[in-house]
């Protein structure tokens, strides 16, 4: 089959590519640079450059394609970049999409996510929970998240063969994301005390998400969703498991969101200044309380998507961790740790204080 691939250089898109070239079927990726270019050639793609948000450019290469993937997004947790996020997570999604629909393609697949849900407060959603125009959006990546899925909805209704694929949070080698700052910093011994310890996600292997976008394409219906999504822990257990994995310590003391709550405006205007910037920003301090669960029922039944026990994908990841820190200079991690602890041992000072004061 021929298909057309946005976001084939990415942590999700690279996967999926590689499996279609596994398969047998004719890739051709939408690139930017040539840079980007020469590993998907290499690989056996074919690669055509456009931009997503700019509609006229992609033409050509969807032309006649037997499936379309659209996965390209804005993920940059911490940004105040409202205008880009939207111009690739919204008016991305609605050129490609549209396009697709447009072109005749017969089976085309979005990438949304769990975040377009947002804050769901503790509830296990499904496919059947209605994404409310009300939702509690704690990041500019969940609600242009929201409005991109809506934007897949709206050509549903119209009549586009649209399936969706939602993913939760993902891990794995390659990362570059939240999940792998959070467990570099961890790794490091950056992290002996850890805010908000309530912070609940879903973990899936990036390997099995990609997995699960084929399965999506092969076995998905036209109009419906699917959630790929591991199981749900809060921070608290997560970093608990990473030591239980490693062999390593897990903090040594976890500070509830509410006591770090009244500091995020303070914390939120020095944060760029900090050590631990990318693990201590505008995003991770309003998500502190907040959770993303979400059940994979329906993926597994209908689509047969069966991922990996997460102590295998972890215990992959801790391997690929080790190799890729070990080449890193050992005096960078020790001023970055100096300046964790400097960090740490002022949020302990705060965190005491405001139990002093709450008891008083």
């Amino acid at each position: 089959m021929k298909v057309f691939i946005t976001g084939a250089t990415g942590f999700i898109g690279g996967r999926v590519a590689r499996k279609l070239l596994q398969r047998g079927d004719q890739v051709i990726a939408m690139v930017r640079s040539k840079q980007d270019a020469a590993v998907l050639q290499a690989a056996g793609a074919r690669v055509v450059f456009g931009d997503i948000t700019e509609r006229d450019s992609l033409r050509e290469g969807m032309q006649d394609s037997d499936i379309v993937f659209h996965i390209a997004g804005w993920y940059k947790i911490g940004s105040s970049n409202r205008a880009q996020a939207e111009a690739i997570n919204v008016i991305g999604t609605r050129n490609v999409l549209g396009l697709a629909f447009e072109l005749g393609i017969p089976k085309i697949v979005f990438t949304s996510s769990v975040a377009a849900f947002g804050d769901t407060h503790g509830v296990l959603v499904t496919e059947k929970t209605p994404l409310s125009s009300e939702g509690d959006f704690k990041t500019i990546y969940d609600l242009t998240k929201w409005m991109a899925h809506r934007e897949a909805e709206r050509l549903i209704a119209q009549g586009a063969p649209i399936t969706i694929v939602m993913p939760g949070v993902i891990y794995g080698p390659g990362d570059t994301g939240y999940v792998n700052e959070l467990m570099r910093a961890w790794y490091q011994g950056q992290l002996p005390i850890v805010p908000g310890p309530e912070f609940t996600i879903t973990l899936a292997h990036v390997d099995d998400i990609a997995t699960g976008h084929l399965l999506a394409a092969d076995e998905g219906h036209s109009g419906e969703s699917y959630i790929l999504a591991g199981p749900s822990l809060n921070l608290r257990e997560i970093l608990h498991l990473w030591a239980h994995l490693s062999g390593r310590s897990a903090p040594f003391v976890f500070i509830p969101a509410r006591f770090v709550k009244p500091l995020a405006p303070l914390l939120s205007g020095v944060a760029g200044s900090l050590p631990l910037s990318s693990l201590l920003n505008r995003d991770t301090l309003a998500m502190l309380d907040a959770t993303y669960t979400a059940d994979s029922t329906k993926a597994r039944t209908v689509l047969g998507w069966q991922p990996r026990p997460l102590t295998e994908g972890l215990q992959e990841t801790f391997e690929w961790l080790s190799y890729n820190m070990a080449a890193r200079k050992p005096a960078q991690f020790r001023r970055r740790r100096t300046a964790a602890i400097a960090l740490v041992a002022g949020l302990t000072v705060l965190f005491f204080w405001l139990v002093r004061r709450n008891r008083s």
